[in-house]
């Protein structure tokens, strides 16, 4: 048995083993040029949990402002939501000066004596832990903190410092690993992805369809109406089935139309039923942010009493022409997205418009009717599969970070030699 085992563990608080928001250093005396760290939020990553952006800035510029100082070897742990929630909570490491000022939106930790800061580091970054503090936040709907209070008042065990050391390690290696893991898992995510996206380019391109060359027309010459949308004051939640409801823009996603994305139509304005969706609807977002303009796709089967909001348009394909499911197909296609993304006009990328005349003009390939079906049930197959790997891959991620939590925590519980025996379930 090791020392590791048989280490006592004091049940404390954070309080008790740190000093929670430490007063600001005298400055009194220090010239205005004198060097510090800066800290805003954005500098702490909530994967890494570590500073990866340092900025310099002379004493004078922070010296008089409301900001949190802080020291070497401090924990500089998110208040407000929801950058608690993500993670970011860093260790500072050391720096010229060792006088440092940050985001009031931090909570800064100073261990006493004895402390390891990576043992007050590992245990702040918990999902459990910030779980509960999430549960313990005060303030307004997106201004939500976790109180001081709360940080000082938390309960841990914490053994002697040649124990922390060896839990901070058994942490750290594991980290390692999950992090490769992960790594590994997105490589193979972005391959399917690529891998979807290169079908989309086949299928636009007609290289599913068989027999039969395309011909290129024009969108507005396959399809029999557009139409645009309405946007009235809505109750800000979904509607119930017997409500109208007014889609919102997030309805649209590229290939897949979300219902629940809707808001109540007011029981005293009158629904527009000439805007209400239907099965083969085909749906292209018309106004917002560049990313979120000409994404398109079909509606099947939609709920009853849904009507299309003003930045959204509704396209009915001419099915004598042209299959629905084929044209979803071919507005979402690579290339056909970069000719869409040309069209958009705007004073800022945050405010981006799709005009009526330059979608209807737009060019796009039709191959027979006979070769649209055989590319769309092709299709149809590989989004099949496609999707069997994005689940596999989804439940590997889960899986590697349900393991590291688990081994995060039977080393706070004391279990160091069950961990390296490997018992991690």
């Amino acid at each position: 048995m090791s020392a590791a085992d048989t280490a006592q563990w004091l049940s404390t608080t954070l309080g008790d083993v740190c000093t929670v928001n430490p007063p600001k250093p005298k400055l009194a005396g220090l010239a205005d040029a004198t060097p510090t760290m800066f800290v805003p939020m954005s500098a702490v990553d909530g994967v890494s949990g570590a500073i990866v952006d340092l900025e310099r800035r002379p004493l004078g510029e922070v010296r008089d402002k409301s900001y949190r100082t802080f020291a070497p070897n401090d924990v500089l742990f998110a208040k407000i939501t929801p950058c608690m929630e993500n993670g970011k909570c860093a260790v500072v490491p050391d720096f010229e000066g060792g006088l440092g000022f940050g985001s009031t939106e931090f909570h800064v930790l100073r261990p006493n004596p004895g402390i390891n800061p990576h043992f007050i580091w590992h245990y702040l970054r918990q999902r459990s832990f910030r779980k509960i503090a999430e549960g313990h936040m005060t303030g307004s709907v997106g201004q939500q903190r976790v109180p001081a209070e709360f940080v000082r008042n938390a309960r841990l065990r914490v053994p002697e410092g040649a124990v922390q050391d060896a839990v901070v390690g058994v942490i750290d290696g594991t980290s390692g690993a999950m992090q490769s893991s992960s790594s590994h898992l997105a490589v193979a995510r972005r391959a399917i992805e690529r891998f979807w996206l290169a079908a989309l380019s086949a299928a636009s391109a007609g290289r599913f369809g068989g027999a039969g060359d395309a011909t290129v027309v024009t969108l507005g010459e396959v399809v029999t109406s557009l139409d645009q949308g309405w946007s009235p004051r809505c109750e800000n939640r979904p509607a119930s089935p017997d409500e109208w409801g007014v889609i919102k823009t997030t309805a649209v996603q590229g290939m897949g139309f979300i219902a629940e994305e809707n808001k109540a139509l007011p029981v005293a304005l009158e629904p527009r039923a000439g805007l209400e969706l239907r099965d083969g609807d085909l749906l292209i977002t018309r106004a917002g942010p560049r990313s979120r303009v000409g994404v398109s796709c079909l509606v099947r089967n939609p709920p009853s009493r849904l009507m299309i909001c003003d930045k959204v348009y509704r396209l009915r394909a001419d099915e004598a022409m042209v299959l629905p499911e084929y044209l979803e197909l071919v507005l979402n296609a690579p290339s056909v997205s970069l000719v869409l993304d040309e069209m958009k006009t705007g004073t800022s990328e945050s405010g981006m418009n799709l005009t009526q005349k330059k979608l209807l003009a737009m060019p796009i390939p039709l191959p027979p009717l006979s070769s649209q079906r055989r590319t769309v049930e092709t299709v149809k197959a590989l989004a099949a599969a496609v999707e069997r790997v994005r689940t596999a891959v989804g439940a590997a991620e889960r899986a590697v970070e349900g393991t590291g939590e688990s081994v995060t925590a039977k080393a706070f519980r004391g279990e160091i030699g069950a961990i390296g025996a490997g018992a991690l379930g």
